[in-house]
């Protein structure tokens, strides 16, 4: 039996309606460093992601294409594997879909234990709704013209039917109570305060099913045939379902009761992640998460949001097919920021490439290898471990960005020793100390690979394994882009 503490990581769920965009890539990646950092560290890591593939805009997709809405979410499914190869993310990570029979089953007696203990009720009501964003909006989120601010251009649908409601309104002082017995619940700190500050303004109940007659496409509402759960109330429990909740407990005691769970998720999706599925927690007398990070966005020219509709999105499948997995994933680690909105532009992202990966490491790699090379025999003997201690205290604060400028630092001060001691003309005076100089540079350069093994797993594999081998790239590890 493994003594290993444990440690879950979970994205969100996207929707399976469109291809992944470049916020999910920076979600995926930036889950997929903590989790290979907790691993490097001795953790036994449990990295949760998957599709949420019930509600309005899946229906109507599916409608679209000339497909049921299962085959649509099957087609989806698939897709989505694909994009995160592309995106390096590990390939032991676990998926859940919300489709799953066993998923189903853990949305229901969710359901039916919330409902056990007093916290749904049923009503007749009117909204107006963003099928965008699967929610409810007030006059507060809309704009001008009356359309959601995230989503522009769309009209909303207006809800007048009687469907069943959850009691969030009673939890406001137990969610207050919480964050002040958890003050680092939330990463960043500031989003601490907005929930905070919008939980003082009065939280209200909320609408958690849909009339099956006008929206069937969703998981069944125990005990009423005639109504499908909210889509959110259903997907939120992907959590725990993953987990084998709530009939095979020992994930889900291993990783979620006695382990960390931690979630996390763009900045849109903070009040459904740190208040509603919070209470939806307590309303079934089930652990709360450990930790929700937050992410901003990703915005395009001028700072406005990335938007299909606006048409300033950047698809990261064609950065991926031009510039490779680990470019990308080297441009959202360090040049976005971990916790506020950032640009990506094109002309940004080549910058960066040709700065930071082939003028950058590409360059200080090839310079080290080709002169290991030429004048070592082999490899000097690599120390078993590194002391990472102030590198890894970057991850415990999910401020990869930060982790990611420590490596970079590490490249260059190799390439200002190298600039400043000239090892390639002391070896040809002074054999000795030339090859002392260069055993230590490749000792350097090991480190270095070693802790890219979160950021750029791909370059992390192949540089060591070059500098293990003594052998200088016959490539360049990252081409020059004009």
């Amino acid at each position: 039996m493994s003594d290993k503490k444990s440690f879950y990581i979970t994205t969100t769920l996207p929707y399976v309606n469109a291809p992944l965009h470049m916020g999910h890539a920076l979600e995926f990646v930036r889950a997929d460093a903590i989790a290979r950092y907790k691993k490097l560290s001795g953790f036994d890591v449990y990295f949760n992601t998957g599709t949420d593939e019930h509600g309005m805009k899946i229906y109507e997709k599916a409608k679209e294409n000339n497909l049921s809405a299962q085959d649509f979410v099957d087609q989806g499914f698939v897709i989505f594997q694909e994009q995160l190869k592309m995106f390096g993310v590990s390939e032991d990570i676990h998926y859940v879909r919300t489709t799953d029979e066993h998923h189903v089953a853990a949305a229901q007696e969710f359901w039916q234990r919330v409902n056990k203990n007093g916290y749904i009720y049923k009503k007749s009501y009117q909204a107006k709704y963003c099928v965008g964003c699967e929610s409810e909006k007030t006059d507060s989120e809309l704009n001008e013209k009356g359309e959601c601010l995230l989503h522009p251009g769309r009209m909303l649908e207006l809800i007048n039917e009687e469907n069943y409601f959850f009691k969030l309104s009673l939890f406001g002082d137990r969610l207050l109570d919480f964050y002040e017995k958890n003050p680092n619940f939330i990463v960043p700190g500031f989003r601490l305060n907005e929930m905070k500050n919008f939980i003082k303004q009065g939280l209200k109940d909320f609408s958690i099913s849909r009339l099956k007659t006008k929206m069937s496409w969703g998981v069944e509402v125990p005990e009423d045939k005639d109504q499908v759960m909210y889509v959110w109330f259903d997907a939120l429990t992907n959590y725990i379902s993953t987990l084998g909740w709530p009939d095979k407990l020992e994930d889900f005691e291993k990783y979620w009761v006695n382990g960390t769970p931690t979630q996390y998720c763009g900045k849109d999706n903070t009040r459904f992640q740190s208040i509603i599925w919070q209470a939806m927690l307590m309303a079934a007398e089930i652990p709360n998460s450990h930790q929700i990070v937050v992410n901003g966005f990703i915005t395009g020219e001028g700072g406005v949001r990335m938007s299909k509709s606006l048409g300033n999105g950047v698809d990261p499948r064609d950065t991926v097919k031009e510039y490779g997995t680990d470019a990308l994933r080297y441009f959202l680690l360090r040049e976005i920021s971990s916790f506020e909105d950032s640009p990506f532009t094109i002309d940004r992202f080549k910058e960066a490439y040709n700065s930071g990966l082939a003028n950058g490491l590409g360059n200080l790699a090839s310079r080290i290898l080709t002169l290991s090379e030429k004048y070592l025999e082999k490899c000097p003997e690599i120390p078993e471990k590194t002391d990472f201690t102030e590198y890894f205290g970057f991850y415990e604060k999910f401020d990869i960005k930060l982790a990611t400028d420590f490596v970079w630092s590490k490249i260059g001060e190799l390439d200002k020793f190298i600039q400043e001691n000239e090892p390639f003309k002391v070896v040809k005076v002074d054999e000795k100390k030339g090859k002392e100089m260069i055993s230590n540079m490749v000792l350097r350069l090991y480190e270095i690979a070693r802790m890219l093994n979160p950021i750029m797993p791909e370059t992390n594999v192949a540089l060591k394994k070059l500098i293990r081998e003594n052998k200088k790239p016959e490539k360049p590890l990252f081409m020059r882009k004009d």
